[in-house]
């Protein structure tokens, strides 16, 4: 709570991640996308066990294109933000996994599987498998 984090939301039944993805993002953003890059897998531990994940991608915006920011959703407030700010070691407004996905999958644009790992609560780190 109260941190930025990415679009995203459930699969519905019979739907693809792919699918889910366009469809989350229209619905929680207004934009239609159609290409989308897949950057793989997230996996979290509590505690020892894994407990969940989610499906990663990335798309570019159009240049062009101009969307109204910051914008109050039913899911939260909507915006963009700078990729400096993602990566600041010092923001504390971000979950502490996404500054290490985000470069990794910016950096390295392939197909990934990251292992974070939560213990008491507090987020211990996060792996490439």
């Amino acid at each position: 709570m109260g941190r930025w984090n990415g679009v995203g939301g459930k699969i519905e039944v019979g739907e693809t991640p792919l699918n889910s993805a366009i469809r989350e993002i229209k619905e929680e953003t207004t934009i239609d996308v159609s290409e989308l890059f897949y950057g793989g897998k997230l996996l979290w531990t509590v505690d020892h066990e894994i407990t969940g994940g989610l499906h990663l991608f990335l798309t570019e915006l159009p240049e062009k294109e101009y969307f109204s920011t910051p914008l109050a959703t039913r899911e939260g407030i909507l915006d963009f933000k700078e990729i400096d700010w993602i990566f600041d070691s010092k923001n504390q407004g971000m979950p502490d996994n996404i500054p290490f996905v985000l470069k990794d999958l910016l950096l390295n644009p392939q197909e990934n599987c990251y292992m974070c790992y939560f213990e008491n609560n507090q987020f211990l780190k996060v792996e490439k498998q």
